[in-house]
């Protein structure tokens, strides 16, 4: 029997374990560092099962079943293929209860029309919405189906290194005691892009940097995105803006959702949640700006530390947050005139600061949302509105990118990498992809 260790309880290390569970001729253990590590990145606002789930419960659990969301599967995989992988990540959520949202078919495609004559991608796609609070419910469900299934955790453990030695790859250092495997998965997910890239550094894994996304969280009245999000719950809208031709882009809206905030050590940085009982009287999204850096400098992680470190300085470690007529009109916000407005926007982040995003966004970055705004106010109607509130700043980073085959096998035979912290995907379905793909490989491997 082989042995492999899975790093990280993560979406991409729980279906990783999933698909490697059902060969009866492998030994699958999941380690997993715990909710300690999410607790100093984000705050605990759930009880998790010693973390197991990874980032994922921090979110508001919209998954987003389409080859091009979340990782491009369709180059990977081929578009038979990848959609094939979509329907098999469905059916393991449906089984826990999560359904597709329905979609009108007739004004979806209309939908399509008016972003096209706007000059904007509109994508249509099969989702679901979990809700943050039933997420954990749904992961403590499918972590103990694993565990039936003869998946072992060891939660609440670190893991120092993987050791590779002359001949080959050996398995784990687990505190001062090695762990053989002889496959091991490193999944550790977007909490563990730092100790993936240390370690990468180490063996001598070839690298390369991700895009960084920049930008800002939209937030409006309900009843201003109500006609869109009946047809589509999370619409995915693309610009290319006319001043730079930069690529911009929808995410993760929120109908009737709230505006959070996720605190790092050094910065502070916004999000949006939605839950399935609990309502606000808006609705808000991110709106994000692609950034891609080359020669001289080309760590986006760092460039997009430093405009967090801005945003942060400039709101005493709160998120600013303006009004989209006092940014146009070059004036910063006050509470005053938050309130001075003939549609009221009440903020559902109340811990911010009233500010100037535009001191602390790039020039660029300031200019690409502004007109990516200005086009979609021409599909959504009031969402380009003076009243309507921007929280600054959002910012998403997609790890260090390893130099994998098609199974995500690294430069070292019988190492692979999945998810978020491998910078191979984006979200939860798009890591559960990952891990599935990587634990095909292993399979393969296995097999003569």
């Amino acid at each position: 029997m082989k042995t492999v260790a899975v790093v990280g309880a993560g979406p991409a290390g729980l279906f990783a374990a999933y698909e490697l569970a059902r060969d009866a001729n492998l030994r699958v253990i999941v380690f997993d560092q715990g909710k300690d590590a999410l607790q100093r990145r984000r705050g605990d606002p759930f009880d998790l099962l010693h973390g197991m789930g990874g980032s994922g419960p921090f979110s508001d659990g919209k998954l987003n079943f389409h080859p091009q969301i979340g990782g491009d599967f369709s180059n990977l995989l081929g578009e038979d293929i990848a959609l094939k992988l979509m329907t098999r990540i469905e059916q393991v959520f449906s089984h826990y209860d999560v359904q597709v949202i329905s979609t009108d078919e007739e004004k979806t495609r209309e939908l399509e029309r008016k972003a096209v004559r706007a000059g904007i991608k509109f994508l249509p796609i099969r989702q679901a919405h979990v809700g943050s609070d039933h997420l954990v419910e749904l992961i403590q469900r499918f972590g103990g189906d694993l565990v039936k299934s003869g998946v072992e955790f060891r939660l609440e453990t670190w893991v120092e290194d993987v050791v590779i030695e002359e001949t080959g790859l050996k398995g784990l250092m687990v505190g001062e005691r090695l762990v053989e495997a002889d496959f091991v998965l490193l999944a550790p997910g977007r909490v563990g892009c730092d100790w993936m890239r240390e370690l990468a550094h180490k063996h001598s894994l070839g690298m390369v940097f991700n895009p960084l996304d920049v930008g800002v969280r939209v937030e409006v009245p309900a009843i201003v995105m109500e006609e869109v999000t009946r047809i589509c719950y999370d619409p995915k809208f693309y610009f290319r803006t006319p001043s730079y031709d930069d690529l911009v882009r929808t995410f993760c809206v929120s109908p009737q959702g709230f505006v959070v905030t996720e605190t790092y050590p050094d910065y502070v940085c916004v999000n949006g949640h939605a839950f399935k009982e609990r309502k606000s009287a808006n609705t808000n999204f991110a709106l994000l700006v692609s950034v891609n850096l080359t020669e001289p400098v080309e760590d986006t992680i760092a460039y997009g530390i430093s405009v967090a470190g801005m945003g942060t300085t400039l709101g005493k470690r709160k998120p600013i947050v303006q009004r989209l007529g006092d940014l146009r009109r070059y004036r910063r916000s006050t509470w005053g005139r938050l309130q001075k407005s003939s549609v009221d926007v009440e903020p559902t982040l109340k811990d911010v600061t009233p500010g100037d995003i535009a001191m602390a966004l790039p020039h660029r970055v300031f200019t690409d949302i502004l007109e990516a705004l200005d086009l979609l106010e021409k599909v959504i109607p009031g969402v380009g509105g003076d009243p309507t509130l921007l929280y600054a700043p959002e910012i998403k980073w997609y790890g260090t990118r390893y130099k994998t085959d098609r199974s995500f096998q690294t430069e070292i035979p019988g190492l692979f990498v999945a998810g978020d912290g491998a910078g191979i995907s984006r979200g939860i379905v798009g890591a559960a992809a990952t891990g599935i793909i990587a634990a095909r490989g292993i399979i393969s491997a296995v097999k003569p």
